[in-house]
């Protein structure tokens, strides 16, 4: 009898979609309502420990995002998941995404795909008991419970005390493990083989490319095939804006909280420089020129997984305390690996710096579907010929710009890259609307 309640129970449970969470869940009154039964069954101490079951899905990680690969489960079988709490990262073309408890806790009962898998948007996850936290807690101890107990009952025995040493020093050792696991999923995007121990060996190591190589990969011979890509070169006389720089720095630091440097003053100049010619600013859809009334720079920052280019939008409204501010939130997450797929998407104008590792000259590629990418590169001191006939070692960086060519005449591509070094040499002028 009590076989066939249960069953009749079970397919009256009717599965639902938390819209902002993105698991089906199986409803915890319909649960309790058909525990209640059971309990007047059966009072199985297996039974009355029955939860509800949620089922959790891989969420929606972006529009173009249909699917990712898992890196690392940060909880194992059995472990307690609180609320709001991350149990596994997956890879996406783009981004790292943590996926977190949202709006429930429980046990993880089930791992429904292994680290290194590659899951699409909506599969099954993972599979919890829904508020089993006491359960849990009981199950942990319960392996140990014996022994905890056993001291205390049987004190006065002298076989006692052997076990007690063994139920103390298990203790402690649960509630550290969590600390390491943390620790060892952060290297995990690193996949970079050391260097040989022993030289002459001729050896090989084979590491899989990570999605966002493979999709950095592919967005480049994409790029280059579908694209008439060019590039033209000037230098930048970077004199009065180091000047400037080493004039207001520690006023500029004081006031606003962040460090001046050069990336704003490019940013602003190439802002400038895009409204004048909009050609730049543009891109190619179908048979069609988009041109865009805004500014949305992407820029180059390299990241412990590869290159990302995160967006600093609306530009023509910023100063030079706004790009700084934009430029060093930027980083950061880049550099702890918590950019969202929101601050990658879009940008209409990319600048990239190779100059920060040494680079003197190199020919960027465009960032699809893009028309126009600046390269800054390091700033070298060179002899120059001033305007006087005098020969004197000025500071010099050289600047390139790759551009489609479809789009975007010779023409303007110089005048472009023209106007950013006349706003540049004279910063003065450009700050004054010249």
């Amino acid at each position: 009898m009590a076989a066939i309640i249960r069953q009749r129970a079970a397919s009256a449970l009717t599965r639902r979609v938390l819209p902002t969470s993105g698991f089906s869940v199986w409803p915890q009154r319909a649960a309790v309502t058909y525990l209640g039964q059971m309990s007047k069954m059966d009072q199985s101490p297996l039974q009355r420990r029955h939860f509800a079951l949620y089922v959790h899905k891989v969420p929606m990680m972006g529009d173009s995002i249909t699917e990712g690969t898992i890196t690392t489960w940060l909880k194992k079988t059995g472990e307690q998941v609180n609320e709001d709490e991350v149990f596994v990262t997956i890879e996406t073309d783009k981004v790292s995404v943590d996926v977190g408890a949202t709006g429930f806790s429980g046990v993880l009962t089930k791992q429904m795909a292994s680290a290194g898998e590659t899951v699409k948007v909506g599969a099954p996850l993972a599979e919890f008991e829904l508020g089993a936290s006491g359960v849990k807690k009981s199950d942990a101890p319960k392996a140990e419970a014996p022994k905890a107990d056993v001291p205390k009952a049987d004190a006065p025995k002298a076989e006692a005390p052997k076990p007690a040493p063994a139920a103390p020093a298990a203790a402690p050792a649960a509630p550290a493990a969590p600390a390491p696991k943390k620790e060892a999923s952060k290297p995990a995007p690193a996949a970079t083989p050391a260097a040989p121990k022993t030289p002459g060996t001729r050896s090989q190591t084979r590491v899989k490319m990570t999605r966002m190589r493979m999709r950095i990969a592919e967005r480049l011979v994409q790029a280059q095939s579908s694209g008439a890509l060019l590039t033209t070169f000037n230098e930048i006389d970077m004199s009065q804006l180091m000047e400037m720089r080493n004039l207001h720095k520690d006023a500029f630091e004081k006031q606003f909280g962040v460090k001046l440097g050069f990336m704003s003053a490019f940013v602003y100049a190439a802002t400038k420089a895009l409204h004048e010619l909009p050609a730049v600013n543009a891109y190619i859809e179908g048979d069609e020129i988009v041109y865009n009334d805004y500014v949305d720079i992407s820029v180059a920052v390299s990241a412990p997984r590869g290159l990302v280019v995160p967006v600093l939008r609306n530009c023509e409204t910023m100063g030079f305390a706004d790009i700084e501010k934009g430029i060093a939130a930027l980083a950061k997450k880049a550099k702890d690996d918590t950019l969202t797929l929101e601050e990658m998407a879009g940008g209409t104008f990319t600048i990239t710096n190779g100059g920060v590792f040494g680079s003197l000259m190199s020919t960027p590629m465009i960032n699809a579907p893009q028309s126009a990418i600046l390269g800054m590169h390091a700033i070298k001191q060179r002899p120059v010929v001033l305007e006087n006939g005098q020969i004197a070692a000025r500071p010099m960086m050289y600047v390139a710009l790759t551009y489609d060519h479809r789009l975007i005449d010779g023409r303007e591509s110089v005048t472009f890259l023209k106007s950013i070094k006349e706003k540049l040499e004279d910063p003065r002028k450009m700050l004054i609307g010249l």
